[in-house]
């Protein structure tokens, strides 16, 4: 009943470019839900493959390298392809890869075999990201910032709830029960049917390159790659950082709290879900007060609470925590949707670009920090990563897009 009620949904959602198509939207939304949530359980299990296979810290960001780093290289490439060859169906082919992905890690009983299941699950982000925020912008109807948010928000979500997932399903039981997310896997490669069946309808009535965003504002080349280095610059702090965060938050808090590994999920849930909460709020503010405002209110805003956290106790752990994720998460949406705006007429290449730099810079800056973790330890690795969000403070030479064209970006 419900697959006959989204076909409905789908079939009324007529390609528009002045109507929000929310059906479109939502289920785009519960896609990356569900493709971050099993890209999650990467990082979920750390705990887990570190008890039973003796990985060290530099194995662990070896891992979560090899994942970022094959949906780094590839996304871009992936983008600009299908600007020029819009493929609608790609991103069930990604979803397919990720199911793959699935079934090799809840096999998968040694470091080699481990990071070859990771890459897998990779390919299918590098494909599933491009084409799914191309897809969100489509469905705006002019509405770019709430409708990142949307798109961002499934994403949050399930990396979220990837944790207390494992925590619940696979630690208390063994590795292979992982295979039960292959049930999200195919729920996954319906919705995304579903949405590729409007998106070829969209196709077949109009150019992808006369989408929602229009080229309006008044910069040289040489002003927009300025902007557009800036911004990549901004990513470089906050996921290098957000690597930290992600890859070894559970064996800090374990290891200066003394936490078991399902209290660490807790508490990483709690971070993931205040993450999430800030993505909504941060595309509709962006839409409403202009999105340079939301992306310096997350540099500034964040660095104080960034550079407070390894000095503070359990309780205040967890209250920086949400108030680091909140106030960070929020200028995702707006980067990306004001780097599309940028280049209008790229938005696969432009959206590949820049979540290919995010998954890559977290790719390496795991790799570096489980090296700097294993040579001295985790709190140490917090420390240095307190003063990173500083140089995001770049932000503030970003062109206000607002002056260059009517209408607030």
């Amino acid at each position: 009943m419900t697959r006959n009620l989204n076909e409905n949904q789908i079939r009324a959602a007529k390609p528009n470019t002045n109507e929000t198509l929310y059906p479109i939207l939502i289920l785009i939304c519960f896609a990356h839900l569900i493709n971050d949530l099993i890209q999650g359980i990467i990082p979920s299990i750390y705990p887990l493959l570190r008890q039973n296979y003796g990985l060290s810290f530099s194995q662990i960001g070896l891992i979560t390298f090899a994942f970022q780093f094959t949906a780094s290289i590839l996304q871009p490439f992936v983008g600009y392809y299908t600007d020029k060859f819009p493929k609608p169906y790609s991103q069930v082919y990604g979803m397919f890869f990720t199911t793959l992905g699935v079934i090799a890690i809840s096999y998968a009983d040694n470091f080699y075999w481990i990071v070859f299941s990771s890459m897998i699950i990779g390919i299918g982000s590098a494909v599933f990201h491009p084409e799914s925020s191309r897809i969100s912008n489509l469905a705006s109807g002019g509405k770019l910032g709430l409708a990142q948010s949307i798109f961002q928000i499934g994403g949050n979500l399930g990396g979220a709830i990837a944790p207390l997932a494992v925590a619940f399903i696979v630690v208390p039981n063994a590795q292979k029960y992982i295979l039960w997310f292959l049930i999200a896997s195919t729920i996954g490669l319906i919705i995304l049917t579903q949405i590729a069946n409007w998106y070829k309808e969209h196709l077949l009535k109009k150019s992808i390159k006369k989408g929602i965003v229009k080229s309006t504002h008044q910069l040289s080349n040489r002003k927009i790659k300025w902007a557009i280095g800036i911004l990549l610059i901004i990513i470089f702090s906050k996921f290098i950082y957000s690597a930290s965060l992600s890859t070894f938050y559970t064996f800090y808090l374990m290891e200066k709290f003394h936490l078991t590994i399902q209290q660490a999920q807790f508490h990483m849930f709690i971070y993931l879900f205040a993450y999430m909460l800030g993505t909504i709020l941060g595309g509709p503010l962006g839409d409403r007060f202009g999105r340079i405002y939301i992306i310096w209110f997350s540099v500034f805003g964040a660095t104080p609470f960034a550079l407070l956290l390894p000095y503070s106790n359990l309780f205040y752990t967890d209250m920086l925590m949400i108030t680091i994720g909140f106030i960070m998460s929020s200028a995702f949406p707006a980067i990306i949707v004001y780097a599309q705006e940028l280049l209008p007429l790229k938005l696969g290449m432009i959206s590949g670009v820049f979540y290919g730099f995010a998954f890559g810079m977290a790719a390496i800056g795991s790799a570096l920090l489980g090296i700097l973790a294993d040579y001295t330890s985790i709190q140490y690795v917090y420390l240095v990563c307190s003063f990173l969000p500083i140089i995001g403070a770049i932000c503030y030479f970003l062109p206000n897009l607002t002056n260059q064209k009517t209408g607030v970006v």
